[in-house]
């Protein structure tokens, strides 16, 4: 669809919902939850309560954001040790405490690009890695 046959308050409001940070995005789904009775699915769907007579049908809303969190750093302790260090940025002893702290976030809130990339050199160095 071209951006031009959307009402000028819709792009606002999917504007807005896009800018969110983290912490807005989490207040706002517990907003839907608790008063409309919206409420993410497992896998990252969303699922939504019956619509009311008036309404349209409802569509689930793909997930943008990922987690990638790593469940074991398998038996190349020190091979993962070093990606979580180059990926992370830290110190080659935080990315130590970071790895022996599993299950253990590694990135949060990033797109599914990088989250599979971030997966992939982590399952590579030797390491168990789920997207969430």
């Amino acid at each position: 669809m071209s951006d031009s046959t959307f009402a000028d308050d819709i792009k606002q409001l999917g504007d807005s919902i896009v800018g969110l940070t983290l912490k807005q995005a989490k207040s706002l789904s517990d907003y839907l939850k608790e008063e409309h009775g919206i409420e993410a699915a497992a896998g990252g769907g969303v699922m939504i309560a019956a619509p009311s007579s008036d309404s349209g049908p409802a569509e689930a809303v793909e997930q943008t954001e990922f987690d990638v969190v790593m469940s074991s750093f398998g038996d190349a302790k020190l091979n993962v040790v070093k990606v979580v260090k180059n990926l992370t940025g830290a110190s080659l002893m935080d990315a130590k405490k970071l790895v022996e702290a599993v299950p253990a976030k590694i990135k949060e809130g990033v797109s599914k690009e990088e989250a599979e990339k971030v997966k992939k050199e982590l399952e590579e160095a030797g390491a168990t890695v789920e997207l969430k």
